[in-house]
């Protein structure tokens, strides 16, 4: 995602949790990569590796921010956007994918005790996510967050890696539960029309965005 919002502006500060992810990103002139581990440096710190107060256009987290802690990530925010102008994005996607929306759905319900609590806001596509900024016209409409279609062309074995890689999968799978055995790999082959067939789905992927508005002596 980096490399995409690359396009649109002079520089990008990208930052993950996992150093391993963050060793397999793409290099780029306009991308500088930063590993904010779970115990990240205090607020004024990590202010000043982003580069100061109030000099960030744009914040967007991609299918992440239900994990984060909220009030400490939000805070930040509020500091470095600029105002105004500022904006904050999140996104993310869950099940919804068509053309095999059911087939999702009954996996996912496989799921469910395996799952994080924090994963709800995801399966709700962010309706209830704590989310305290003024609105700028994507997000919240009538009450619901915006709605994206994101098209992509993908393999079964694919669709088998990322479901392998989903928080939930990896938490069974250390509790000594495989959700993803043979006999549940063949019934998802079954329903994607089998293994060599490649497929154009459709996330129904969900959006809240604001801006912090202007400061409280404003």
């Amino acid at each position: 995602m980096a490399i995409g919002v690359a396009e649109h502006y002079d520089s990008v500060v990208a930052t993950d949790a996992s150093a391993e992810q963050l060793r397999h990103a793409a290099p780029h002139p306009k991308v500088r990569y930063l590993h904010t581990p779970d115990a990240t440096p205090g607020e004024e710190d990590l202010v000043a590796m982003l580069g100061g107060e109030a000099i960030v256009d744009l914040i967007t987290v991609a299918q992440a921010v239900h994990w984060f802690d909220l009030p400490a990530f939000y805070g930040v925010a509020r500091r470095v956007l600029r105002r105004p102008g500022g904006v904050i994005a999140v996104w993310g996607y869950n099940y919804r994918m068509s053309p095999v929306e059911d087939m999702m759905s009954r996996f996912f319900d496989t799921t469910l005790p395996s799952r994080d609590p924090r994963a709800r806001y995801l399966t709700d596509g962010y309706r209830d996510l704590p989310f305290p900024f003024e609105d700028v016209g994507l997000g919240k409409e009538l009450g619901e967050p915006a709605s994206l279609d994101m098209e992509q062309e993908m393999s079964f074995e694919g669709l088998i890696d990322m479901l392998r890689s989903s928080s939930a999968v990896t938490t069974a799978k250390q509790q000594g539960v495989d959700l993803l055995g043979e006999r549940v790999v063949k019934e998802l082959e079954e329903g994607w029309g089998g293994p060599s067939l490649v497929r154009k789905v459709t996330y129904k992927a969900f959006l809240l965005a604001g801006t912090p508005g202007p400061k409280a002596d404003e």
